[in-house]
């Protein structure tokens, strides 16, 4: 395992790299209606980071499994947990909610954040979802401190979903970040208190809770790309990129655009 500590310059254009996501977040949210298709939400994504001049890290990043990521989003509708891939056949439809994976290259830097977003009326019970899933990731960023470790921050996520009887996804994790998408260490969303890599300040890891409805398990659909719940039940998925330091993480990416709109 090798993790990178940043120096400040260094967390400054991650900063810049994750308010362009946040920023790309915003632009999709605008358009997230029912009759909207997922390729046309990647489209306006793709044209929206390239603009900035930054490139879509998702876009042909590589599969163990199989072919490269085609899109420069992940569009994960319903029971899809994670890694849904836009095309013209899926179409949005009310009541329907839709988590927006999202990462940027800029000045070598990556940004990395996923929203999950309701499509028109969605019931109560999916909201409380929502709700719950978003309150993990920050529950988990509190934990984010040098002199803690990654255990406190899965714990901390795991306790605050299994306590309402919601499933944590076990096999797929945050991840540190940098000039790569993914770097060491992993981030899991579930954990021991005290356990794992020691956090140190410098290191920038995405924290992302992805949280299922019903059971946890999950199924790999043909594309070898998209993971579903195996129940059919939905999931949510939030995430943000976070600079450690001592005493409080900085959030370097955003969730302030897509809040105002929603608010409206």
């Amino acid at each position: 395992m090798k993790i990178f500590l940043k120096t400040e310059d260094e967390i400054e254009l991650m900063r810049k790299a994750n308010q362009l996501v946040g920023n790309t977040l915003g632009e999709i949210a605008k358009h997230i209606k029912p009759g909207v298709t997922t390729l046309q939400l990647d489209k306006i994504a793709e044209s929206y980071i390239r603009d900035n001049g930054a490139i879509p890290t998702f876009k042909n990043y590589p599969n163990p499994f199989g072919q490269p990521f085609p899109a420069s989003i992940c569009t994960s509708v319903n029971e899809v947990v994670v890694h849904g891939i836009p095309d013209n056949k899926t179409v949005l439809r009310d009541g329907d909610i839709i988590s927006v994976d999202c990462g940027a290259l800029l000045n070598g830097f990556n940004g990395d954040s996923c929203y999950t977003f309701c499509v028109g009326e969605v019931s109560a019970e999916v909201k409380q979802l929502l709700l719950t899933t978003k309150e993990a990731l920050y529950l988990g960023i509190e934990n984010a401190v040098a002199g803690k470790h990654i255990g406190d921050i899965g714990h901390a996520v795991q306790a605050h979903c299994e306590s309402r009887g919601y499933g944590v996804v076990r096999e797929l994790t945050g991840h540190g970040i940098g000039r790569e998408m993914h770097e060491d260490p992993s981030v899991p969303n579930y954990g021991t208190s005290g356990s794992g890599v020691l956090l140190k300040a410098g290191m920038c890891i995405a924290i992302e809770p992805m949280i299922t409805m019903g059971d946890r398990s999950l199924c790999m659909m043909p594309d070898r790309w998209t993971i579903k719940t195996c129940d059919g039940k939905p999931a949510a998925h939030f995430e943000h990129t976070v600079a450690i330091y001592r005493g409080k993480a900085e959030i370097l990416s955003s969730f302030e655009e897509v809040e105002r709109l929603e608010r409206n």
